[in-house]
């Protein structure tokens, strides 16, 4: 096929290297000029994806028209953000037989919208998959076995978008479960900058572990409330990314949230970074559905309190401890019982 890699990040670098692996003409678009030159003459991305030879069939431009007119797959790789802006940006050129892959994980602000809701709005006439699960793009990019799932409303478009991204290194499920999928990739930032809060407080395994399992609870809750089937949350783009996420060295969010627990404020530790660290906005919106759909989600409350209201991170740890005792699981098991 020929295909293009919109947003020269270091997930959209990676996924250009896993679609050369099988398609010969692919295109990187690269929204500054001075990196796309760069690119272009090193063949690396020096600045998000360093050490990653690409591949010398690769071509590289900054001219939108030129990465998007007559392509039959549009992979788009941008910050969750800017989805709606880019849309906007390369639609006068998509064909109309354009199969989109959406692979930003996030909410859109202000709306709330999952980034399908988002690019179905601006693009209504085209085809749209999504791409989840627990990737790193410096493990992707250097051919390190990996695998994720991709979904769509139309059964016919997640397999073509299985079969566009599928390679010996990269493996693609499907997941009929849109909703699923996309609240799973997103919500697990949230709890990963918890995760990170733990661990820049000294804290130890135990109590990871209670906050990955608990925070898994929260995005099933929530998913429940919103018609994700929960089985989705304990597959790849559920407990896959959250376990990744939450562990990784490469985390942007959980990297973000040990720098919290070690006393640095959200202003100072965003100002130093090249890289957008999608669990803050993902945390206010998430914050605002728990509200909507008067969902309880104590752990994300909290990671909002600290990012937007200046509790401190003990504090809010000890508030999560001392709240009112409860049941593991019961409104899941319930549903459950109903559903079977």
């Amino acid at each position: 096929m020929r295909v293009a890699v919109i947003g020269a990040g270091g997930w959209g670098t990676a996924l250009a290297t896993v679609l050369s692996s099988g398609h010969q003409d692919v295109m990187l678009w690269v929204r500054r000029e001075e990196l796309c030159d760069s690119i272009r003459e090193s063949r690396e991305n020096t600045v998000y994806l360093p050490g990653v030879r690409l591949p010398a069939h690769l071509r590289v431009t900054s001219d939108p028209e030129e990465a998007v007119l007559g392509r039959e797959a549009l992979v788009l790789a941008v910050p969750s953000h800017a989805v709606r802006r880019t849309a906007c940006l390369i639609k006068p050129w998509i064909g109309p037989e354009t199969m989109i892959v959406n692979c930003a994980k996030g909410l859109e602000e202000g709306s709330r919208f999952r980034l399908s809701e988002v690019l179905r709005a601006e693009l209504p006439r085209h085809k749209i998959a999504v791409l989840s699960g627990p990737n790193h793009a410096e493990e992707v990019g250097r051919r390190i076995p990996s695998a994720s799932v991709v979904s769509s409303l139309d059964r016919q478009v997640a397999e073509a978008a299985q079969d566009l991204l599928m390679t010996p290194f990269f493996r693609v499920y499907t997941n009929p479960d849109l909703t699923g999928v996309e609240l799973g990739g997103a919500l697990k930032n949230v709890i990963a900058v918890g995760a990170g809060i733990s661990d820049g407080l000294g804290f130890g395994d135990n109590t990871k572990a209670a906050l990955m399992t608990r925070g898994l609870v929260e995005i099933a809750r929530l998913g429940l409330r919103l018609g994700a089937d929960p089985l989705t949350f304990v597959g790849l783009s559920g407990i896959g990314d959250l376990v990744v996420t939450c562990t990784s060295r490469h985390s942007r969010n959980r990297n973000f949230g040990y720098s919290l627990g070690t006393g640095k404020t959200p202003g100072e530790i965003l100002a130093g970074l090249q890289v957008v660290v999608e669990g803050v906005r993902t945390t206010q919106a998430a914050w605002e559905l728990a509200r909507q759909h008067n969902t309880e989600m104590p752990i994300t409350g909290e990671i909002y309190q600290v990012l937007f209201a200046g509790k401190a991170p003990q504090a809010a740890v000890e508030s999560l401890m001392l709240r009112s005792r409860t049941h593991e699981l019961e409104e899941i098991v319930q549903y459950l019982r109903k559903t079977w």
